[in-house]
């Protein structure tokens, strides 16, 4: 067998074009296979974020549109792509790619790995729970964190025999220069001494921004120099931005909307916040721990599983306000608390939760299904 031929295709098909956390998850391990085991390529349903990131790191992609969930052409372009590829194994995400994944990977006796990143809606009809029963029966399927695991399987009905935990991985934070820093603080027009908070995400309901903002009057009282930076875009903008005018706080609030340089607007901050509401793993906030920021966060999903309370960060209750500002407050106030569970937080993040480990894990993982499909 030649050199080229122990090469594997891995076709990457996912639901979302992003931008989000699970497209990270996606981009980055595309991109960083082990180039003598694995050939990456990706499939998406629309063209979009993770279409422009994925090509940027010479990741080749296909844009097959889907209309409609019993779409016939399709399957059979994308079963002309498998051939045409030589794909040896399918990596889908989220619900419409594992589901769509899986018949057509059973189609072509392929195996499929079916990686599910979020809550989301999957578990609220009774044929959508039917769908990913099936998906476990002629799939690995994955959990990004053992909450969600435990969620799957009281909620949808999956034996925990079949899901697997692979934590998400992330890259090691590039240095900022001081000089890059307090550019991006002229260039958002913060006050030179003001502390910053910031939260990264999209403005979707789930994040729980409003209970964030209406937490920043408290912070302000007792830590008047600060201001509070919001990254992301979403349908909530116009209700956020309202919500902090009716607060009086546009001088201190910025929306700057969907940012490329996520490493110097992390760099810029004091604290780091994440207020959602649910999550699987977040990878806002590994990016912020390695980057080494305090992180406030509420006690959902997988971010237990992230932040070790007292230790690392601090947890606090979803759609607690007071909460939320009584944290960032410790961490204003106590520079040297803050700056030991940053650091504590960093070696964490880049011990347990790296890129490396992520990548390995799933390569481990290929390695097994494409032994057990022989």
């Amino acid at each position: 067998m030649s050199h080229a031929q122990a090469i594997k295709t891995v076709l990457y098909l996912s639901t979302s074009s992003g931008p989000g956390g699970a497209e990270r998850v996606i981009s980055n391990l595309a991109a960083s296979l082990d180039p003598e085991k694995y050939r990456a390529i990706l499939c998406l349903f629309r063209p979009g974020w993770l279409q422009e990131r994925s090509e940027n790191h010479a990741v080749r992609t296909y844009i097959i549109p889907m209309h409609g969930m019993t779409d016939w052409r399709w399957i059979l372009r994308i079963r002309h792509l498998l051939r045409e590829e030589r794909v040896d194994l399918i990596h889908a995400h989220e619900f419409d790619a594992n589901v769509h994944g899986a018949f057509v990977a059973k189609l072509s006796g392929i195996p499929l790995v079916a990686t599910i990143h979020g809550k989301n809606y999957f578990w609220e009809k009774l044929r959508r729970r039917l769908a990913y029963r099936l998906v476990s029966r002629c799939a690995t399927m994955v959990a990004v964190s053992e909450n969600l695991k435990q969620f799957i399987v009281e909620n949808v009905g999956i034996s925990a025999g079949r899901v697997q935990v692979l934590y998400n991985g992330v890259e090691g934070s590039p240095h900022c220069e001081g000089g890059s820093v307090d550019e991006c603080r002229k260039e958002l027009g913060l006050p030179k001494d003001d502390q910053v908070v910031g939260v990264v995400g999209n403005l979707y309901p789930v994040k729980g921004h409003q209970y964030l903002i209406a937490g920043i009057p408290a912070v302000l009282e007792q830590c008047p120099n600060t201001s509070f930076v919001f990254a992301g875009r979403g349908q909530l903008e116009a209700e956020l931005t309202e919500q902090v005018y009716r607060l009086g706080l546009e001088k201190r609030v910025h929306f700057i909307g969907l940012r490329q340089d996520i490493p110097r607007i992390l760099a810029m901050l004091d604290v780091f916040v994440l207020p959602s509401l649910s999550e699987g793993l977040s990878m806002a906030i590994l990016e912020a721990m390695v980057a080494g920021k305090p992180v406030v966060a509420t006690r959902v999903g997988g971010n237990p599983e992230l932040v070790v309370d007292g230790e690392t960060g601090f947890l606090v209750p979803p759609r607690d306000s007071q909460a939320l500002a009584e944290s960032m407050v410790v961490l204003l106030t106590n520079k040297k608390l803050a700056a030991q569970l940053a650091e504590n937080g960093k070696r964490r993040a880049e011990g347990q939760f790296s890129l490396g480990n992520m990548v390995r894990a799933y390569q481990t993982l290929y390695d097994d299904c494409l032994e057990g499909s022989r």
